[in-house]
């Protein structure tokens, strides 16, 4: 399916943000999720399906100042 990610069009067979996550190369990286502007806690992100279309957003904490 196609998916937008941080805003880039990508092709995944990911059936959840979870497994999404996965794939990219996040694992266990504390990071925040929204999916079609709905933020997506993490604790829910193994049952968030993922849709042809939708718009995912992957923000990484910095630090600094």
């Amino acid at each position: 399916m196609k998916i937008t990610v941080n805003g880039t069009t990508q092709e995944t067979a990911a059936p959840t943000l979870d497994a999404l996550l996965q794939e990219l190369g996040y694992g266990a990286a504390k990071v925040a999720t929204a999916v079609n502007e709905d933020f997506v806690p993490a604790a829910i992100r193994p049952e968030q399906r993922l849709n042809d279309g939708d718009r995912v957003e992957i923000v990484a904490p910095r630090q600094g100042g």
